[in-house]
């Protein structure tokens, strides 16, 4: 029927989405609200907090450095594309969202979703660094560098373009309540008055190919080093795990959006949390990793503090 609807009418009538949120206990709710709230803020701060470290010290001269800049800020657009609106969600009964809404929030989502594969340039960088330490500036040059920061810009936006045009080009007549707190393509999907199993397929391959490929090279590049790590000296050994172990430990984005988007167009009940997961939490953990394991961080941290207190001396 619902097809039928389509050929004849060959409109969208669905001016609006409703989520189906996380539960449907008031008190579960208002639980969710201060825990992801706190979350929420952590992510802004803590990111915010590595980018003025990063672009006011000189560790913006140094690629891993430079890197860690962008995914701090690719962070922070990632979590707020969706955690804003999930938060007030958490304090109101009906949860809507309208049809452009959607459209722009599965856009933003896949297109900062898909940046995060500066994860993988953040491999390759160490890769060079510590199994060719004496080309490492040369390789790594400023140039390469912003090539490589473009190719991610570049990548998630075709990325973003072609998921928002297959779902643009569906009818959509009802129902229009999403089994998510968030626009993303297979619970749209769902929702459409038509067969979208060639679709299903597409957004499959495509969401699916990135996130496998980049996990691959993770893997990849990280095993090299590893086993590369064998020839070095004990002290090079200690800050080469170091450094490595902070990125391996942030690569478990990938893990929840393999299984998110590497299956067949169907959704589960686990999927929300999951979702949580690579939108929430991941990006939580990033300033917290880097800050924590990290010691050129700290000690930039700790310049940048003492400098400032000496200002404020110096101005009173």
């Amino acid at each position: 029927m619902a097809s039928s609807t389509f050929s004849m009418e060959g409109v969208n009538n669905v001016t609006e989405f409703i989520f189906g949120g996380f539960s449907q206990n008031p008190e579960v709710e208002e639980v969710c609200f201060v825990v992801f709230s706190f979350f929420y803020m952590v992510i802004v701060l803590g990111n915010l907090l590595i980018m003025l470290t990063v672009c006011f010290s000189n560790l913006f001269k140094s690629p891993m450095y430079f890197f860690l800049n962008f995914l701090s800020f690719v962070d922070i657009c990632y979590s707020s594309a969706t955690a804003p609106k999930m938060i007030a969600d958490l304090l109101v009964k009906k949860k809507t969202i309208s049809y452009v809404g959607c459209m722009l929030q599965l856009f933003v989502v896949h297109f900062f979703g898909c940046t995060e594969i500066i994860f993988t340039v953040m491999a390759y960088d160490r890769y060079v660094a510590i199994c060719k330490p004496l080309h490492y500036m040369t390789i790594m040059d400023r140039e390469r560098c912003n090539k490589m920061l473009l190719g991610t810009w570049v990548g998630g936006f075709i990325h973003s373009i072609i998921q928002v045009a297959l779902v643009v080009q569906l009818p959509f007549c009802g129902p229009n309540e999403i089994d998510n707190y968030f626009c993303d393509v297979h619970p749209v999907l769902k929702l459409a008055c038509t067969d979208t199993y060639i679709i299903g397929v597409v957004v499959t391959a495509n969401s699916g190919t990135i996130t496998l490929i980049s996990f691959v090279i993770l893997l990849f590049s990280y095993t090299v080093i590893l086993v590369s790590l064998r020839k070095q000296s004990s002290e090079g050994r200690r800050k080469a795990l170091s450094t490595c172990g902070s990125h391996i430990a942030v690569v478990i984005f990938f893990g929840p959006c393999t299984f998110m988007y590497m299956r067949p167009d169907t959704t589960f009940s686990e999927d929300k949390m999951v979702a949580v997961f690579y939108t929430i939490i991941t990006p939580m953990l990033n300033p917290l990793i880097y800050t924590l394991r990290d010691a050129e961080v700290k000690n930039a941290m700790r310049k940048l503090w003492t400098r400032k207190v000496s200002w404020e001396a110096t101005g009173k």
